[in-house]
C-alpha cells in the first residue's frame, strides 16, 4: 500500500505520452481498459493534467476512449475546469465552464493587465503570429513563431514584460509535429503544477495522496513538488535524471516510481507500487 489511503487518493495525470495509448504500444489499449476498472475499485478521483485547450481535452476523451475526469486543469494550467457528467455520456465543450474561484484567482494575479490589452501592446514585437482562437483564454496569449526565429522573439517577449513590469511570463516550445513555433504567455508563476497545487488545497488533499504521472519536461515542476510521481517509461533520461535528483535532495525516500513499461502501461504499473491492490 506504501501509506496510501484509497478513500482520499488521486490520480493526476498529463495526457500526451502518458494516459493516453501510444501507437506503437498494442499493451497500452489493454491497460487503458484494466485502469478504468483501477480507478472504481480504489476509489480514485481523477484529474487529467495537460498543456492541451479545453475543446482539444473533450476531443481527445472518445477519440482514445480515455475514463472520465472529474477535474481538468488544461490550458497550461490557466482553466480549471469541474466535470458534472454522468459516466455514460461524455462531456461537450459547451456543457463545461472554467472553476470560478480559480478564473478570480487568476484576475488577481494579473490585475488591470487582461491579454486584451497584453495583445496590444505585442503589436510592436513582429513575427509573431496569434494561434487560433480555441487556443487562446482568459488567461494565456498564445502565438506561433518561425522556428528559427523563436529563441530571439522569447528574449523580445521577456525584454519587454520585465521593462514594463507585467504580471505575465513566457514559455517557448516547438511543436513536434509540425516544428512551429509556439509562445505561450500565462501570469507569473501560472503552471500546470500551479493549478493542481491550487486545487489539492482548496479540496484539502495532502500531497502524498496525490499520485502524479508524466513524461516529459513541462511535468517537471509537478513530479517534483512532493506528490507520489509516476514517470512513464517513455520519459527523456535528461527528465528522469532531474526529477530522481531532487527527489534525492529532498530526502523523499517513497515518493518516485519509474515505470519499465511506457505511457498508459507505465502510469498503471505507478498504481499498482502505490496501491497494492491492483492487479496484473
Amino acid at each position: 500500500m506504501n501509506g496510501v489511503e484509497h478513500e482520499q487518493c488521486v490520480l493526476a495525470t498529463d495526457l500526451d505520452g502518458t494516459l493516453i495509448p501510444l501507437p506503437d504500444e498494442p499493451e497500452n489499449q489493454t491497460d487503458l481498459r484494466r485502469l478504468q476498472d483501477d480507478l472504481q475499485s480504489a476509489r480514485l478521483q481523477l484529474v487529467f493534467v495537460t498543456g492541451r485547450h479545453l475543446e482539444s481535452v473533450l476531443a481527445a476523451i472518445p477519440q482514445y476512449e480515455l475514463p472520465l475526469p472529474q477535474w481538468i486543469i488544461c490550458d497550461v494550467g490557466t482553466t480549471l475546469v469541474e466535470v458534472v457528467a454522468a459516466q455514460d455520456e461524455g462531456p461537450t465543450p459547451g456543457s463545461l465552464q472554467p472553476f470560478a474561484p480559480y478564473q478570480q484567482h487568476l484576475r488577481q494575479l494579473v490585475g488591470s493587465w487582461t491579454v486584451e490589452r497584453l495583445s496590444e501592446r505585442l503589436q510592436s514585437i513582429s513575427g509573431l503570429r496569434k494561434q487560433e482562437l480555441e487556443k487562446q483564454g482568459p488567461f494565456k496569449l498564445s502565438y506561433y513563431a518561425a522556428a528559427e526565429d523563436l529563441p530571439a522573439l522569447t528574449a523580445r517577449v521577456e525584454q519587454l514584460l520585465s521593462v514594463e513590469g507585467l504580471p505575465y511570463r513566457v514559455i517557448a516550445s516547438i511543436d513536434p509535429f509540425n516544428n512551429d513555433g509556439l509562445v505561450d504567455l500565462l501570469p507569473h508563476g501560472v503552471s500546470k503544477a500551479y493549478a493542481l497545487q491550487w486545487w489539492a488545497q482548496l479540496q484539502r488533499i495532502p500531497q502524498t495522496a496525490i499520485l502524479f504521472a508524466g513524461d516529459s519536461g513541462n511535468d517537471l515542476a509537478a513530479l517534483c513538488a512532493g506528490y507520489r510521481s509516476i514517470i512513464v517509461a517513455n520519459a527523456a533520461k535528461s527528465v528522469i535524471g532531474k526529477v530522481q535528483t531532487h527527489h534525492q535532495q529532498q530526502g523523499w525516500g517513497d515518493r518516485l516510481f519509474v515505470a519499465t513499461q511506457a505511457a498508459t502501461s507505465g502510469v498503471r504499473e505507478g498504481l499498482r507500487h502505490y496501491l497494492g491492490s491492483i492487479q496484473q
